[in-house]
Parts: C-alpha cells; structure tokens; sequence
C-alpha cells in the first residue's frame, strides 16, 4: 500500500506541476493579447467573467459527466482567478 500512495503522491505533483506551467502559458498569452488595448477594469471584469462562464460551459459538454457544473465551475474560478492575477499583475508594471 505505502507504494502506491508514494505513486499517487508523485503523480498528483506532477499533474500540479502541469497544471501550474499551462497558467503561466496562458497569463503569458492574455498579456501579450490585453496589452495597449486601453481596457478599463470594468472591461478586465466582464472578461474574466466570460472566459469563467466559456470554460464551464465548454467543460460541461465535454465531461461525460465526470464532473459536476459545480466542480466544472470551482475549476475554472481557480484556473481564471490564477490567471487574472498574473496578468493585472504584468499589466499594472508598465
């Protein structure tokens, strides 16, 4: 038992570490795309929102019911809350 448990610990680290790269990925992408484009932080919430709504909506179709709307939509929250942060964050440095 205790090596599987080491195999599952080594395996949700990885998937963390995965998970991690694909927001950096993605913040990197939405800078690069928001930058000098004059959006207000009224704009910067209807898009976040969005993109939470898009995902959950995309993610519901596709989940073969493995997941709840509501886990689909935790998720997301997380994922776009990760997001948001780093990108205002690179925005608010120039």
């Amino acid at each position: 038992m205790p090596s599987r448990l080491a195999d599952l610990i080594r395996r949700a680290r990885r998937l963390s570490a995965e998970r991690d790269r694909l927001i950096d990925s993605l913040a990197t992408e939405w800078t690069r795309a928001l930058r000098d484009q004059g959006l207000s932080a009224a704009d910067l919430d209807e898009l976040w929102a969005a993109l939470v709504e898009d995902a959950v909506r995309r993610g519901s179709r596709t989940a073969e019911g493995k997941w709840t709307a509501q886990a689909w939509r935790h998720e997301a929250q997380e994922v776009v809350a990760r997001v948001r942060q780093k990108v205002e964050a690179a925005l608010d440095e120039r």
